[in-house]
């Protein structure tokens, strides 16, 4: 981050140089999600309530796994929960202290360091749930081999590598973004700063930009959507194989939690970026800003925990324990 902020220092200085009449922008207004003074206290609760539940659910479902629980399977489930709040982190709270002021700004370095963050995590998470749906994939196909296939070392090779593919990515895009000059305008259409609108506030030339835009994100979730369709396509023909209707229902459980996330994620991504400019809607894009960046993070922890047995029987130990140390 340090690195970005002196890149970014560097050329912010020559650009404010180089625009002669242009204003330099210091900062950058958040249009937010309404400018209705009643409605943004309504949802500064709300968002406040969901940011919460976001953070219990998730720190919980670490917490469940962490010492109870120890398949590769639970390991990249302990991963998504600190994917998806760190995720929601990058912009909830700015957007709570947004709800409660008239000028809803933030700093060009902020604005900058939310944007690398954001594009990191939401890689990560493409890739956690592509990783996930290999995971099952073996579990299933070849249950033998199942420990062999995936041992600890790969888990955490593929963990590491995740982290430092989406760091990589998210600084690539966030310095090319910031190395267009921002003149004049500095007013953002949404409730945090997002690549897409940042990139239409440029007055530089922005087809390198957008061009890099559309072949990393289509990049990343395509490949990341492939190892997921590949995957499930095996884990579908063998579960046809299994003779017993409890033997499918059993195969089919382990991955019901998984195929929800994915579907979720997946569509709401694919809606937010990958759409023709043409059919984009500002307001509809911003309802899927709100699911992407709140609900889905929120959402997973109770998937996961409700549909699968061993996290609701590691959460009955956590409060029998908790009961008892009470007592």
């Amino acid at each position: 981050m340090c690195a970005l902020k002196g890149f970014l220092e560097e050329n912010f200085y020559t650009y404010s140089v180089a625009k002669g009449n242009h204003s330099t922008v210091y900062e950058f207004i958040l249009l937010g999600l309404t400018d209705n003074a009643e409605l943004q206290v309504t949802l500064f609760g709300i968002f406040l309530v969901v940011y919460l539940a976001s953070f219990m659910g998730n720190f919980g479902l670490i917490m469940q796994i962490s010492p109870q629980l120890h398949t590769p399977m639970y390991f990249f489930l302990s991963h998504l929960a600190f994917v998806d709040f760190s995720f929601t982190s990058s912009v909830a709270p700015n957007t709570l202290v947004n709800f409660l002021c008239e000028v809803k700004s933030i700093t060009f370095y902020a604005c900058a360091i939310q944007v690398c963050c954001f594009i990191t995590f939401v890689v990560c998470e493409l890739y956690l749930l592509s990783i996930m749906a290999y995971d099952r994939y073996v579990a299933i196909c070849n249950p033998l081999l199942y420990v062999i296939l995936i041992p600890r070392k790969l888990c955490i090779k593929l963990i590491a590598s995740t982290y430092v593919y989406g760091f990589t990515v998210g600084l690539v895009q966030t310095v090319a973004t910031f190395h267009l000059s921002f003149c004049d305008s500095n007013v953002i259409n949404n409730f945090y700063c997002d690549d897409v609108p940042l990139v239409a506030l440029a007055c530089s030339d922005t087809h390198v930009k957008e061009l890099m835009l559309l072949i990393i994100a289509g990049f990343n979730t395509l490949c990341s959507l492939v190892i997921v369709l590949i995957s499930y396509g095996f884990i579908f023909f063998a579960i046809l194989r299994i003779h017993s209707v409890e033997g499918r229902q059993k195969a089919f459980s382990t991955c019901a939690s998984h195929l929800t996330s994915i579907t979720i994620f997946y569509g709401t991504i694919i809606f937010m970026y990958l759409q023709p400019k043409s059919s984009h809607s500002q307001n509809m894009n911003k309802v899927a800003s709100v699911f992407n960046v709140v609900v889905i993070p929120t959402l997973n922890p109770l998937i996961y925990s409700l549909r699968n047995q061993e996290v609701k029987n590691a959460l009955k130990r956590i409060i029998e324990k908790l009961c008892l140390a009470v007592k």
